[in-house]
């Protein structure tokens, strides 16, 4: 298809945890925003600690780098806390277990798993396990254990403590926060799902949403970045129609919403609305298999296995890479608190591979989920195919070349201070102004 001259280039699925995993990246980067500033282990056991019980599992391998790097025969012991979803849940703790079995075997330390029981043993769990003093690192998953952790660990200034996609509004020494700048990934999303609607003969790619909070707000600016990005390059002239749901556990809103946008012209849907968002995923299928020419995005984890004709594109939110680097940093001494913050740049955020939909797509198998009569390497297979069919080359190096500027530095996003500001920013990129997104100086 002719191109510019400036040219380079199934319906719940672990539903509750999916909803955390959202409101967990929200209010990681609302925090982070007001200060401005592989294999996995099968439970084995059950255990009590204090008032709180959790399911644990342990995973070790040869302790030889580990003490080749910290200079004495000490094991490390590392204690990693799930959400209340625990190990399956397709999402956050399964990516934490990616990384955790990584550094186990990298490194040689011994790694423990506990999952609570529920939300209100959260804090006596932290707090039992603090106290025992067994745990080189303590590793909180999640949005869940900002709360636990902000009051625990000033009380154990000698335990070391992360927390991933979250972070607390003051700094605590002994506790690492990991989280993400999301407007990277999301501007390359919306690269790719601008040529995705040019190549599906429309004009228009949407978002369903949650709230109408800060985290959402670089979300959206991320998103129409790469939209208008793809404009400049290709002079073509695709919109972008964000709605916000204003929930993030409402699948039949999410639904709805879906149904009416794609009435209103919208071919790409990207889901950032957790739970609410999987009924945007059921919309898209029910219109594609009606007729309608229209796809679909996920987000944080690869969410391609749930419906791998019409979900083409994940981003990916690395918690992996956040679980390691905490290891890494206490396995070779320099374990700092504070905000750690996760980007294109160091492996923090990405766009799902063959490899993360194969092992996304093997998890869902194993627990059943899978589409009935799919392998996990139909599922590769088929997204591939796909994706072949809906980017061109072009949009593909866009991709590449945006996310070297931003690798580069020469792209910054700006974090909106407030809602007036994030207004203006999607209006300035609405009219074309790309600089309004970021950073000057």
């Amino acid at each position: 298809m002719a191109r510019g001259r400036r040219g380079a280039s199934a319906a719940q699925v672990a539903a509750a945890i999916l909803v955390i995993v959202v409101i967990a990246g929200a209010a990681a980067w609302w925090a982070l925003g007001r200060s401005r500033s592989t294999a996995t282990t099968t439970p084995a056991a059950q255990s009590q600690a204090s008032t709180a019980s959790a399911t644990p599992t342990t995973s070790s391998a040869s302790t030889t780098s580990a003490q080749q790097a910290t200079g004495t025969n000490k094991k490390i012991k590392v204690l990693v806390l799930f959400d209340v979803g625990g190990k399956g849940d397709l999402s956050f703790n399964d990516m934490a277990i990616l990384g955790a079995e990584r550094a186990s075997k990298d490194f040689g330390v011994e790694v423990k798993y506990l999952t609570p029981q529920s939300t209100d043993v959260m804090e006596s769990l932290l707090r039992s396990v603090s106290k025992s003093g067994q745990y080189d690192l303590i590793i909180g998953i999640g949005f869940l254990w900002l709360d636990p952790m902000t009051k625990v660990a000033p009380e154990f200034p000698n335990q070391r403590y992360a927390i991933i996609d979250a972070a607390p509004q003051k700094p605590i020494k002994n506790l690492a926060a990991y989280v993400f700048r999301e407007q990277e990934v999301a501007a390359l999303v919306g690269i790719l799902a601008a040529d995705m609607a040019h190549n599906l003969g429309c004009n228009k790619v949407g978002a369903v949403a949650g709230m109408d909070i800060p985290p959402l707000w670089r979300f959206h600016i991320g998103y129409l970045y790469g939209v208008k990005y793809y404009d400049e390059y290709t002079h073509s002239n695709v919109t972008l129609v964000w709605t916000y749901t204003g929930t993030f556990t409402n699948p039949q809103v999410g639904k709805q919403t879906a149904e009416q946008m794609i009435k209103n012209g919208v071919c790409v849907l990207y889901g950032l609305a957790g739970l609410t968002h999987i009924g945007m995923f059921d919309a898209v299928k029910e219109a594609a298999q009606g007729g309608a020419k229209v796809v679909a995005i996920g987000e944080d984890a690869s969410q391609e296995w749930y419906d791998p004709y019409h979900i083409v594109l994940s981003g990916l939110k690395r918690v992996d890479v956040a679980v390691y680097d905490a290891i890494k940093s206490v396995v070779y001494g320099n374990f700092t608190g504070g905000i750690h913050v996760l980007g294109l740049k160091n492996g923090g955020l990405g766009l799902s591979n063959a490899e993360m939909i194969k092992y996304f797509a093997e998890l869902a198998a194993e627990q059943g989920k899978l589409p009935k009569g799919l392998t996990p390497d139909d599922v590769v297979n088929i997204v591939m195919k796909e994706r072949e069919k809906l980017i061109d080359q072009t949009a593909w190096n866009l991709v590449h070349q945006l996310e070297q500027e931003i690798i580069s530095g020469k792209v910054k996003f700006k974090t909106p201070a407030n809602h007036q500001e994030y207004q203006e920013i999607i209006h300035q990129l609405e009219e074309g102004n790309l600089q309004a997104a970021l950073e000057t100086g």
